[in-house]
C-alpha cells in the first residue's frame, strides 16, 4: 500500500492534475472508479489572484480525502504562502508542479522550466516543506531536453528537501507530448529514492500500467490523458493488477450513464453557460472511436441549453447504441 505522509492510498493508480480537466466533477468521477488519489487543477502561487471565480472553482473540494492541491510558481516565499493558504483551506496534500511544459507557464520560469535551475528548485522545495504541516509532493519531467535529463539529480534533491512522493512524466520539457514516453529514467529515479514514485506518461490501458510498473519498479502509476473520456480506466487497472485478468470493457449502457451524470455535474458546478462549453470537450473524449461517423459531436457543440445536451446524448445512444455494442464486441 502506498503511503504519502499519514495517508494510505487504496489503489496504485492515481489521477494526474490537468489544467482545465481535473475539476471537482471529474475528480469525483475518477474516485468513484477507484483512483487512489486525485489532484486538483494547478493554481498559480500568487494568492492575491485567487479571488477570481476561476480560482475558486479550481480550489473547490468535497469531503473525500485526501484532498490534494497543485501549485505552480518560481518564487520560494510566494510558493510557501500558497501552500499555507491551501492547508488553511482544507488541503491534505500540497503538490508542486515542475512538470508542465506549457509556454505560458515556462516563460514565467515555472513548471518544467525550473528543471534547469536546481538551486532554485531546492529553495522552493525547502520553503514549501517548511511552511506546512501536511505532506508536500512533486511532479517533474525527466529533464529539460533529451540531452539534459537531470531527473535523477532533481529527484534526489527533492527527497533530501523532504518531499513525500514524486511523480515523473517520462518525457522532457522539450519533448512536450510528442513521441513515446521513456521509462528508463523513471526506473533510475525509483532505484535512487526511498519515497514513493509514480510513473506517468502514455498509460492508457491496464496492460500498459502493469508493464510500466514492472519495468520501472515504481510504486504506482499516474494517469493523465488516458482517463479523458475513460474514467473507468482506474477500475480496469486495479482489476488487472489485483487478479491478472482484464476487466470487461465498459458497456454502452454504462458509457451513456456516465456521460449523462458527468455532463449534468458540469452544468451544476459551472452554471449552465460555462457548463455547456466544458461538456463539449468531455463529450468528444467519451465518443472518440465511438461516434460512428454520425456527426454527433458537431451537432452537440452547437447546442445552447443544458437540457438540449442531455436530450441529445439520450437520442444518440437510442439511435446508435446497438451499432456501438456490436462494434465493441
Amino acid at each position: 500500500m502506498i503511503q504519502i505522509g499519514s495517508h494510505k492510498l487504496a489503489a496504485r493508480a492515481v489521477l494526474a492534475p490537468m489544467a482545465g480537466i481535473t475539476d471537482l466533477p471529474f475528480r469525483r468521477l475518477c474516485r468513484e472508479f477507484g483512483a487512489g488519489l486525485t489532484v486538483s487543477e494547478m493554481v498559480i502561487s500568487d494568492t492575491q489572484l485567487w479571488q477570481s471565480r476561476k480560482s475558486h472553482l479550481r480550489l473547490a473540494h468535497d469531503n473525500n480525502t485526501p484532498r490534494a492541491v497543485q501549485i505552480a510558481g518560481a518564487e520560494p516565499a510566494m510558493m510557501a504562502e500558497a501552500a499555507r493558504s491551501c492547508m488553511e483551506m482544507g488541503a491534505d496534500i500540497v503538490d508542486i508542479n515542475m512538470g508542465c511544459p506549457a509556454k505560458k507557464v515556462c516563460k514565467r520560469a515555472a513548471g518544467s522550466a525550473l528543471l534547469k535551475e536546481p538551486e532554485l528548485v531546492e529553495q522552493i522545495l525547502k520553503a514549501v516543506v517548511a511552511a506546512v504541516d501536511i505532506p508536500v509532493t512533486l511532479k517533474i519531467r525527466t529533464g529539460w531536453s533529451p540531452d539534459q535529463r537531470n531527473g535523477v539529480d532533481i529527484a534526489k534533491l527533492a527527497q533530501d528537501c523532504g518531499i513525500s512522493s514524486l511523480a515523473v512524466h517520462g518525457r522532457t520539457r522539450e519533448c512536450r507530448y510528442m513521441g513515446m514516453a521513456e521509462y528508463d529514467t523513471i526506473a533510475a529515479i525509483k532505484q535512487s529514492l526511498a519515497i514513493p514514485v509514480f510513473a506517468n506518461g502514455d498509460i492508457t490501458t491496464a496492460e500498459q500500467a502493469k508493464y510500466v510498473l514492472d519495468y520501472t519498479g515504481a510504486d504506482g502509476v499516474m494517469v493523465g490523458r488516458g482517463a479523458q473520456g475513460k474514467p473507468w480506466i482506474f477500475r480496469e487497472i486495479a482489476t488487472y493488477l489485483n487478479t491478472g485478468v482484464l476487466a470487461p470493457a465498459a458497456s454502452i449502457a454504462e458509457i451513456q450513464a456516465v456521460m449523462l451524470s458527468h455532463i449534468s455535474a458540469l452544468h451544476q458546478f459551472y452554471g449552465e453557460q460555462n457548463g455547456l462549453r466544458i461538456a463539449r470537450k468531455h463529450c468528444a473524449w467519451y465518443l472518440q472511436g465511438h461516434d460512428a461517423n454520425t456527426g454527433f459531436r458537431g451537432e452537440f457543440n452547437r447546442l445552447e441549453s443544458a437540457s438540449a445536451q442531455l436530450d441529445a446524448v439520450h437520442r444518440y445512444f437510442e439511435q446508435h447504441g446497438q451499432y456501438l455494442q456490436d462494434a465493441a464486441a
